[in-house]
């Protein structure tokens, strides 16, 4: 892995905001491999009870179910932590443009009080995720940090605006802050189910169950897919980052293009079935083509994805096969 090799002071607590979802519980499990404590914070709003209680009888492990709209359940949260990796947020574009105030409330101000609260209890480092969503219509190609456009979602304004205001933790407060800007994470317990279920999995499933999926648009949409173990990688390589670049943010992903349609027929040769997808109408607030530039997160935070895509896919493909 790329982080075999990351090392933390032994009695390290980790606070993992969001860490019953699918990003969240790998980054649990990861820092567990690892020896070191972590606690979760999570709602179960869109986390699983299933990923919590995979971890409860590692003694390195606690649970506390709570929600970071309450500042005081975050200051509870982050008393004696060492290192946040603020995870917990609303995912999805179609969603946020039906639910403006929920992300408004989910994702900025929980965000913020995520903020006060790790300033507060004297935090070393404050990792965060953002989301290439940021970027929105800029239309050059690869996506580099500090050349946006203008933002096309709900949800692109609420991750652009935890950016800023880390941005103002870092500079007022002397809160390390790093804003990891995801593309597109892919990977084992991601959900493959409702109506906002991210495409890998969604596909998986519908081709397992012999089901047609639908693609949105004309499928020619490429992505920067990138496999859940860079994330974790990204993660815990901010968390020993440099003071100096606090306040910044980073593009996480693998560096490279997978059209939409070219990924389905990979799925159906992979598993074995010969179903052709539907088309259905382009999804609001979709970005057409999304890919990045990584050099800034190689040359910063020693970031070295290890998962290309392939790679990840056929992991993802194996861990769906046994757990669906």
């Amino acid at each position: 892995m790329g982080y075999q090799n990351v090392k933390f002071p032994e009695d390290a607590l980790f606070l993992v905001t969001g860490g019953a979802g699918f990003i969240g519980s790998n980054l649990c499990e990861a820092i567990l491999k690892m020896g070191y404590k972590v606690r979760c914070l999570d709602d179960l709003s869109t986390g699983k009870q299933s990923n919590v209680d995979m971890f409860l009888s590692n003694s390195n492990y606690r649970f506390m179910k709570g929600d970071i709209k309450s500042l005081d359940t975050c200051m509870k949260a982050c008393e004696g932590v060492d290192y946040v990796l603020n995870q917990a947020a609303w995912g999805s574009v179609p969603r946020s443009i039906e639910m403006p105030l929920q992300y408004c409330a989910n994702n900025i101000q929980g965000t913020l009080n995520m903020l006060e609260a790790a300033r507060k209890n004297g935090v070393k480092k404050f990792v965060y995720a953002s989301s290439s969503s940021v970027y929105g219509d800029e239309p050059n190609l690869p996506k580099k940090e500090g050349r946006e456009g203008n933002l096309l979602s709900p949800y692109a304004v609420s991750k652009r605006s935890d950016e800023e205001w880390a941005k103002q933790y870092s500079k007022h407060y002397g809160l390390d802050t790093y804003g990891m800007r995801y593309f597109n994470v892919f990977g084992r317990r991601q959900d493959p189910d409702g109506a906002y279920a991210a495409v890998i999995p969604k596909f998986i499933k519908q081709l397992l169950n012999n089901e047609q999926p639908t693609i949105h648009g004309d499928g020619k949409q490429s992505r920067d897919f990138t496999y859940i173990e860079n994330v974790i990688e990204a993660n815990l390589k901010a968390c020993l980052a440099s003071s100096k670049i606090a306040g910044q943010t980073f593009n996480i992903a693998y560096g490279a293009r997978e059209y939409l349609i070219d990924i389905y027929y990979t799925l159906t040769k992979a598993l074995g079935k010969d179903i052709e997808p539907c088309f259905g109408p382009d999804r609001a607030g979709d970005i057409k083509h999304s890919n990045a530039d990584i050099s800034k997160a190689r040359k910063m935070l020693g970031y070295a994805p290890e998962y290309d895509f392939e790679r990840g896919l056929y992991e993802a493909i194996d861990w769906y096969k046994e757990n669906l």
